[in-house]
């Protein structure tokens, strides 16, 4: 009886490695391979293989600054939507099914609108007689218009309302994980509302706040359409600086070396936010 139960757990440990092959073929072809590709145009210098364009790009003033500036304004992003999407996960799990359901719509709404028609909205919205000026000055709080289009702050509103659902989701999953009966017992230990939220229920969301972060943060740094639209021309972010080597100046080495300086930069920045994570939780638990 064990020698033919033996076969068949030798077959289940062998399923998941051969369930992974097509998944990993994926990758390596469509996600691995270009990435080497990029690699490699980014070495091609007039004398060969080189790291010029590296080079280039730290000497030169402009490139650092549009970096600086584009993980700036992603980290911007990500806080404010971390600081929105908590109350209405608390919101959300407290709420009765079709409460649940009436939130979980006005969050995914935006997803099945497309990301230009979106990005047209806020341009509508923040426009010179867009809904904003026009309705500050029927109030009678301005004068002139206000300059909210084209700016910085113009364009963190429009990509936390599009990147919204990217850090809800997430962070509602984790919070609904979290058996209520540990904020009792926090309760009945004496710990008020404050000191039980931060105490008990940040660190045990603090997964499903990671992974928003995370995908916040990426998506926000690449949001191309959104910062060319938003942003215009008075902005020049990464994804900007790179269309205008490839496409523009036609100088494809210098933008892969843009490129991959890019994915190094917000891969560490998404490392940190990783281990920024557990030291809050070790520290919380500690």
């Amino acid at each position: 009886m064990a020698g033919a139960a033996a076969p068949l757990m030798e077959a289940d440990r062998a399923h998941p490695f051969w369930l992974a092959v097509p998944l990993g073929l994926f990758f390596l072809v469509f996600f691995a391979v270009p990435l080497v590709l990029l690699l490699w145009v980014s070495l091609q210098g007039e004398a060969g293989v080189s790291l010029v364009h590296y080079t280039r790009f730290l000497q030169d003033g402009l490139g650092p600054r549009v970096l600086g500036a584009t993980l700036r304004i992603g980290a911007e992003v990500t806080l404010f939507c971390l600081l929105l999407a908590y109350p209405l996960a608390m919101v959300f799990r407290a709420a009765p099914g079709w409460g649940k359901g009436l939130i979980t719509l006005i969050v995914l709404l935006p997803l099945l609108t497309s990301v230009v028609v979106r990005t047209f909205a806020w341009i509508v919205v923040l426009g010179r007689q867009g809904v904003v000026n026009a309705t500050l000055q029927s109030l009678g709080l301005i004068d002139l218009p206000l300059r909210l289009l084209y700016t910085e702050g113009g364009l963190v509103a429009a990509l936390v309302q599009v990147q919204m659902p990217l850090m809800f989701l997430p962070l509602a999953t984790a919070l609904g994980r979290i058996d209520p009966n540990l904020e009792d017992a926090s309760a009945a230990l004496g710990a008020g509302i404050w000191r039980t939220f931060l105490r008990v229920v940040v660190p045990l969301s603090l997964p499903g706040a990671l992974a928003g972060c995370i995908l916040t943060f990426a998506a926000a740094v690449t949001a191309f359409i959104t910062q060319s639209l938003v942003g215009g021309g008075q902005l020049l972010l990464m994804p900007g600086f790179i269309y205008q080597q490839a496409i523009t100046l036609q100088n494809w080495p210098f933008a892969a070396a843009i490129s991959i300086v890019f994915l190094a930069a917000v891969l560490a920045v998404l490392a940190a936010i990783g281990a920024l994570a557990r030291l809050a939780r070790g520290a919380a638990y500690g």
